[in-house]
């Protein structure tokens, strides 16, 4: 079970929904439930206010409750004034108010247990067992930390997600990951990400997985990973992606004889025909003018017909949406845009041109026929384009782009799978690690073999899946379906989870792919290939939650993380508001901004007001003072190491 399975929606409207129906209920929920027991950061914030509200005295009705959350900017946020009623219409019966909180209570203890088992895995490993089990009592009793404080609620995001299931992937390129991410001082999930968009640019296009009746996935993917800046994303690009530069150097090395032959023709052909056409045109006698200009125009149809093939292309980097579609025409449908940076975005927003152009990009990953119009050629239909995406974008990035034009509306969003690895800057090894030469060979040998298997398929093959795997879809396509309710889990990223058993599918012919290197084409996708996608779809699930959460967040919450973020890096304990405000100035120029984001912190338990300093007898009082949770600076767990034996190899 993982931690997002444990908990009941249902169960969490209608106990906001008593509470709005009948205040006085909160007067005992309040004293089993916290906000941190609710699985959905809306529900916990309006928890956070209807008990606020109740213990100042204040009317908790749908009006009031509204008022007072336009007020603080967090009415849109929980799903506007409709929601509340939502709530209040999910109540079967006020009298089992309890029951619902008790399944509530049960499922946010069940979450604690999964959370402890990672936590308590991660505190042994450090071989430390006394911090192991205060880490154990500090989430099963919810009981103080020794330093006195309470484990701090998250800020609507999970602050330690799955890492990528590096294991999942085929041996070959499982290795090359852990070795590149230890290198590399990296988290595992960039390197992983990567990895996937590399297989993509390998296999997009050439291969496609045959599910049941017409339903048929590419095996083509997006991929962005979130990193801040300084975290090494264009050294692990270079790692990963520098085999499929070797490869499109040695494809075009092949064509470039045909390239030449084609082109000599086409010189010699269109000499031809322009001197046909002159002996046509000059011909005195019109009785076999006729004829002259019957050969002449055969001829300039001869050379007309003449195709040039393009030099042969992988990967392109920062193109604009027209670019990518001409490119996509030369080279039979089949791209990558790969890039350590995400000013791909700012493009596709219309940085150039002033007008958002997604078509390319969403046809691109759906296989629909693309019609390309080029400057001085024929219009072409690019009938199954099959575009790759493999991007690291900063977090500002991120958030960004939720606003731009189309990108969520048109359904771009929806097709990216997003990985938010935790920053491993300030607890990265010195010297860590080279990556050893054969595992590096075994990469490149291997992916470079994928690209010259498939590079020849100009239709794509068909990998169909056994009985056994196409079983395996079904079960997947009944445990998502109830996510995708209004009410469900997935309610609010609905377009991204409707693609979500695509995208499993897709990972599952790229495994099949590269565990068979020159004969998968030939062979159907199993029912363990099924699984080990499933579990690395989990993965971006998880994080996709965060992802959208994040783009979505309010100003408020976005300036707490800055100053989370600020804090962890500084290593601070204590600090004043004034050192907040001379730190973060760029971010929040004024106390204004300062006041809400340090509430919201303190009501979360990373801060609390340490005692005030005696005012002097002149000159300015003393700036409010801070003291810091712990909490804040456990150190980040995400570096997967190499394992002994390959160490000591």
């Amino acid at each position: 079970m993982t931690a997002t399975a444990a908990f009941d929606n249902a169960a969490e409207q209608a106990v906001l929904g008593a509470a709005l129906l009948a205040p006085d209920t909160l007067d005992t929920l309040g004293e089993t439930l916290t906000a941190a027991d609710f699985y959905r950061p809306a529900h916990a914030t309006l928890w956070e206010h209807l008990t606020s509200l109740r213990a100042l005295g204040s009317p908790v009705d749908p009006v009031t409750v509204g008022a007072h959350l336009a007020t603080v900017g967090d009415l849109d946020r929980l799903g506007g004034a409709p929601y509340l009623h939502t709530l209040m219409q999910a109540v079967p019966s006020v009298a089992n108010a309890s029951h619902y909180a008790g399944i509530i209570s049960g499922h946010a203890q069940r979450r604690r247990v999964v959370q402890l088992g990672h936590r308590l895995t991660q505190a042994a490993q450090t071989g430390d067992p006394t911090t192991a089990l205060a880490e154990g009592y500090a989430l099963l009793g919810d009981q103080p930390t020794p330093s006195g404080w309470q484990v701090p609620v998250p800020l609507g995001d999970k602050r330690h997600l799955p890492e990528f299931p590096a294991h999942m992937l085929p041996a070959w390129v499982a290795s090359y990951v852990l070795a590149v991410a230890e290198f590399t001082q990296t988290p595992v999930d960039l390197a992983g990400s990567v990895a996937l968009a590399a297989l993509s640019t390998a296999a997009g296009g050439r291969a496609e997985v045959e599910v049941r009746g017409s339903w048929r996935e590419p095996v083509n993917l997006y991929t962005v990973a979130v990193l801040p800046p300084g975290s090494r994303k264009s050294a692990v690009f270079a790692c990963m992606i520098s085999p499929l530069l070797c490869a499109e150097r040695a494809l075009a090395e092949r064509m470039r004889p045909v390239i030449i032959e084609a082109e000599l023709a086409a010189k010699v052909a269109g000499k031809a025909a322009e001197k046909a056409a002159n002996v046509a045109a000059n011909a005195p006698d019109p009785a076999v003018r006729d004829s002259l200009i019957a050969d002449a125009a055969a001829a300039a149809m001869h050379a007309e017909g003449i195709r040039v093939p393009a030099k042969p292309r992988l990967i392109a980097d920062d193109v604009t949406s027209e670019k990518a579609a001409s490119l996509l025409a030369e080279q039979g449908g089949r791209l990558a845009v790969l890039s350590p940076e995400g000013g791909i975005f700012a493009t596709l927003a219309g940085r150039y041109s002033g007008t958002p152009n997604l078509e390319v990009f969403l046809k691109g990953h759906a296989g629909d026929m693309l019609l390309v119009d080029r400057t001085g050629r024929p219009s072409e239909h690019v009938e199954k384009p099959a575009l790759t995406l493999g991007l690291a974008v900063q977090p500002d990035v991120l958030r960004d782009i939720a606003g731009m034009p189309g990108f969520r509306g048109k359904g771009l969003l929806a097709r990216i799978l997003f990985s938010v690895p935790e920053n491993t800057v300030g607890y990265r090894k010195i010297g860590a690690d080279t990556i050893p030469h054969e595992v590096t060979e075994v990469y490149t040998t291997s992916l470079t073999a994928l690209v010259a298997t498939l590079a020849e398929w100009t239709d794509p093959a068909v990998l169909p899946l056994t009985r056994d795997a196409n079983e395996r879809v079904l079960d997947l396509e009944r445990e998502v379906e109830p996510l995708l309710a209004p009410s469900g889990a997935w309610g609010h990223i609905v377009d991204w989870g409707s693609k979500y058993v695509g995208a499993v599918i897709r990972i599952a012919g790229l495994i099949h792919l590269a565990e068979h290197l020159r004969d998968g084409w030939g062979k159907a996708i199993d029912a363990d290939t099924l699984d080990r996608a499933i579990v690395i779809g989990r993965y971006y699930a998880a994080h996709a939650l965060a992802a959208f959460d994040d783009m979505g967040a309010d100003r408020t919450t976005q300036h707490a993380r800055t100053v989370l973020a600020w804090l962890t890096r500084t290593d601070t304990t204590t600090f004043t508001k004034r050192d907040l405000l001379r730190a973060l100035k760029s971010h929040m120029p004024t106390t204004a901004d300062i006041d809400p984001v340090l509430s919201l912190l303190e009501l979360h338990g990373y801060i609390r007001p340490a005692d005030p300093a005696p005012r002097p007898a002149t000159g300015r009082p003393p700036s409010a003072a801070y003291l810091v949770n712990p909490e804040v600076h456990r150190p980040a767990a995400t570096l997967t190491a190499l394992r002994t034996e390959r160490r000591s190899a």
